[in-house]
């Protein structure tokens, strides 16, 4: 087999470099969890992804879809590592390899060596168990340097295509540390950029499609909803709408039809901007008590200084306060904004309605929220968005350490 690769790596050709934006890998293992696992972790530093368990498959990807990197899932009882191996050489494959398996086995170094002595560009092996940065510093070079454009495509296309979905940051009983909900956030996975940020797609409130949107989400969110009560993990899901949606009535009457008939179903939380509330809080009042009666609760988002206008308000039919990330932060450390917290929690308890701390980062952050006396809490120091399946996996590992 040696001397077959050996004539196919001198006549290697450089197509490393050819992708536009997003970085792209092929996962290539034999274990379909272990290539979910690998994806993941991939897709969280921005990379488009394709997965393999055969050497065949493995050819065909590195034909159509010019990989920057093959991940190689190496152990005793997995994938063909010399049939991969020698696919990558005969495919003339001009990108990074990266072997994933346990520390100190002799296939792992085995695959190193053969690799290198072929052509190959080799990067230094990944033990497993890894952490998040250790994987970042081995494909470091490959993380794309300028951001895709603004816009990255029309939202109208996006919705065609079926490119959207819901990722889901779960929400923390702030107490207990009870996993209790999760807030639902838009995704685009383009086929040439990969996983890009709404910030980069949202169009203007004013755009035709806004309402299109608007509709996939609630749609999306509901039927997820389903997706995890069939795996017994359904929680309560927010979601984050624009007071002009929910300001036309054919919207809420098509809202309401929405609502599961289901006894584990405890109603559906709508996320609207402080300013929006603020600005109309008469006319948005009327529609929190509407949407109220048919198990729909609007939370006023992105609470901060300005939390002093919604004091003596008459009748307060909103279900929550969320204060932004930007006073929960580092509140810790800062008596500022520990003082505006504290301030919103105490608002929060005159009104009888919970509290949710944005952006809790680190363990002071948490000690801090804890003092203040928050009934939630959510940010990354309990876990990032992730996509439904990734969620979904997550929420059954917390309930079993629980």
């Amino acid at each position: 087999m040696y001397r077959e690769l050996h004539g196919s790596a001198e006549r290697k050709a450089a197509t490393f470099g050819l992708r536009k934006v997003a970085p792209r890998a092929c996962v290539a293992d034999s274990k379909p969890y272990l290539r979910a696992f690998l994806r993941d972790a991939l897709e969280n530093v921005g990379f488009v992804i394709r997965e393999c368990d055969r050497a065949d498959d493995l050819g065909r990807v590195l034909a159509n879809e010019l990989p920057d990197l093959v991940l190689l899932g190496i152990g005793a009882d997995g994938i063909d590592a010399g049939g991969f191996l020698k696919t990558l050489v005969r495919g003339e494959f001009a990108g990074k390899v990266l072997a994933v398996g346990a520390r100190d086995v002799v296939i792992m170094r085995a695959v190193q060596q053969v690799g290198k002595e072929y052509g190959l560009t080799m990067l230094p092996p990944l033990g497993v168990p890894f952490a998040a940065e250790a994987l970042r510093d081995r494909i470091a070079e490959l993380l794309p340097q300028e951001p895709p454009p603004s816009p990255v495509v029309h939202v109208g296309e996006a919705l065609h295509a079926g490119w959207l979905e819901l990722w889901y940051q779960p929400k923390f009983d702030a107490r207990t540390l009870v996993r209790c909900g999760a807030l639902a956030l838009v995704r685009m996975r383009h086929p040439t950029w990969g996983v890009v940020l709404p910030a980069r797609f949202i169009p203007e409130a004013r755009d035709p499609y806004f309402r299109d949107l608007s509709e996939f989400v609630i749609r999306q969110a509901l039927g997820d909803w389903r997706y995890l009560l069939e795996r017994g993990c359904p929680p309560d899901i927010s979601i984050n709408l624009p007071a002009e949606f929910l300001r036309d009535p054919l919207a809420a009457r098509n809202l309401y039809r929405c609502m599961p008939a289901h006894s584990a179903f405890r109603g559906l939380t709508i996320d609207i901007d402080s300013a929006e509330a603020i600005n109309e809080l008469g006319g948005i009042c009327e529609i929190a008590l509407d949407m109220g009666l048919h198990n729909v609760g609007l939370s006023i988002n992105d609470i901060g200084a300005n939390w002093s206008t919604l004091m003596d308000i008459g009748r307060f039919p909103f279900v929550e306060l969320k204060v932004d990330a930007q006073f929960v932060t580092g509140c810790g450390n800062n008596q500022l904004k520990r003082t505006i917290c504290r301030q919103v929690v105490e608002l929060a308890r005159g009104y009888g309605v919970r509290t949710v701390a944005v952006g809790v980062e680190s363990r002071d952050d948490l000690v801090a929220v804890n003092e203040i006396g928050f009934d939630f809490m959510q940010g990354d120091l309990f876990g990032k968005p992730m996509p439904l399946t990734k969620f979904a996996r997550s929420s059954l590992t917390f309930a079993a350490k629980n």
